[in-house]
């Protein structure tokens, strides 16, 4: 399957900022260090929610250092963080892990749903640019109380890596789009 220019796009834009200490490559250390920022993005997350979401950076990255570390120098060049995008049925389980964590992050009070200061604080402790961040929110259609169903968010996050995907919510993170 060839991904959609939308879906390399995304992909460029989470490399990029997954490289925490922007050397160009993905490794274990850039993990910790994202995580430990989105972790403290919301103070009044409950300890369980932030020990998943840990776990589900460091499986992140785990996974993509064995399964995309082709020349097995220890960590991901962009061109082999692109399969991601080209092959997601490898990646799934861990995408998911992933957005259901980040989603349960966002609900600190467990009622299902996301407010906007908290989504915003996660997305820019990830990176993303505040702009877009305010439009994804917006598209997701928040509801009287400013707020988003966190399996809303979960499944955006699932889109995003998803190839075949354009035109969708995440594509709001990207500049330009």
């Amino acid at each position: 399957m060839v991904p959609t220019t939308e879906a390399t796009d995304r992909v460029e834009l989470v490399f990029s900022l997954f490289d925490a200490d922007g050397n160009g490559y993905l490794e274990p250390a850039d993990f910790t260090v994202m995580s430990g920022r989105v972790v403290a993005a919301v103070p009044a997350a409950p300890d369980a929610a932030r020990d998943r979401l840990a776990g589900a950076f460091r499986h992140y990255g785990e996974t993509l250092l064995t399964e995309l570390d082709a020349d097995g120098d220890g960590r991901v060049s962009p061109e082999e963080f692109r399969s991601v995008v080209l092959d997601p049925q490898r990646f799934d389980a861990v995408v998911d892990e992933f957005a259901e964590a980040l989603a349960a992050m966002g609900d600190p009070g467990g009622d299902g749903f996301v407010a906007r200061p908290d989504f915003i604080a996660l997305m820019l402790a990830i990176g993303f640019a505040r702009p877009n961040i305010e439009a994804l929110f917006q598209a997701f259609g928040p509801d009287g109380e400013d707020r988003v169903p966190a399996s809303t968010w979960a499944d955006s996050i699932r889109d995003y890596y998803r190839p075949e995907k354009a035109g969708i919510a995440g594509d709001h993170l990207v500049p330009g789009h």
